[in-house]
């Protein structure tokens, strides 16, 4: 089974954010780091993953990455800090891909 998720970068805790969706986490945040991904994340140099989560299927993350850019900033950190309370980069954690 396929599995997709949504996730935020961050340059820093007082820093722009970034949510996104992808259905291969480690390749993406790879494609981010290096500059593969012409864009927000380029210009402004976001490339740490603070948050992600998993969904079952590309609907259901798509719908939550649409939600998460409505909301407000203080909205996105607070949900960054109830798993990641030091805005720690994630991405060494996801392990092999």
């Amino acid at each position: 089974m396929k599995q997709f998720f949504v996730y935020m970068l961050a340059t820093r805790k007082d820093g722009p954010l970034y949510v996104g969706v992808t259905s291969n986490l480690q390749k993406r945040i790879f494609e981010h780091r290096s500059g593969a991904v012409p864009g927000f994340t380029a210009r402004f140099n976001i490339h740490r993953l603070v948050w992600f989560e998993f969904h079952d299927n590309a609907e259901s993350a798509i719908v939550r990455e649409k939600r998460l850019k409505r909301w407000h900033r203080s909205w996105k950190k607070e949900l960054i800090e109830t798993t990641n309370p030091d805005w720690r980069d994630l991405f060494a954690k996801l392990g092999p891909s």
